[in-house]
């Protein structure tokens, strides 16, 4: 059926191409995630663990977001796990790694991602699909928190200077 939305198939597409990324690397974000939930150990087990699981659960719910953004384009949406890995930056993590590993990986995600999204704004903006720019910088400012909070846990004690990072 013919879309009349106001934004050409052409640009629809180039859109929804911006969109695949966002959504393969915030997937991928997110399998991370919970995996580094199940999987950290340390002393400070319980506020990471904690944590990680709230960030994981926003992040599941803004994947439908994406994905749903996606079909009112009038695209499917990428769905598999090889497809993701094909569009997405951040790759898996197939060892488990100590807890400052797992937070200096996902402070890189998050960045990464957001990198992503901001790539996104652009096209959707230059494109006028408000809508799409619009949710893209809601997702930017929740990772760009998430990072913060990630790089809060690495930084030395009160004397530190800003953009030190303890070593292990």
């Amino acid at each position: 059926m013919h879309m009349d939305t106001g934004i050409s198939t052409e640009d629809r597409a180039k859109i929804v191409e911006s969109l695949s990324t966002v959504l393969a690397d915030a997937y991928m974000l997110y399998l991370k995630t919970h995996n580094f939930h199940w999987n950290v150990t340390g002393p400070l087990f319980s506020s990471l663990h904690v944590m990680f699981e709230e960030q994981y659960t926003e992040q599941w719910n803004a994947l439908d977001e994406i994905a749903e953004r996606i079909r009112a384009l009038g695209h499917f949406a990428p769905a598999t796990y090889k497809r993701y890995a094909e569009l997405s930056s951040i790759k898996e993590e197939p060892e488990v790694l100590s807890s400052k590993d797992m937070l200096r990986q996902l402070v890189d995600g998050n960045e990464t991602l957001i990198r992503t999204l901001r790539a996104g704004v652009k096209v959707a903006d230059e494109l006028e699909d408000y809508p799409t720019a619009d949710m893209l910088t809601t997702r930017m400012e929740v990772h760009e928190k998430n990072a913060w909070m990630l790089r809060s846990f690495l930084e030395q004690g009160a004397g530190a200077q800003q953009g030190d990072a303890s070593s292990d």
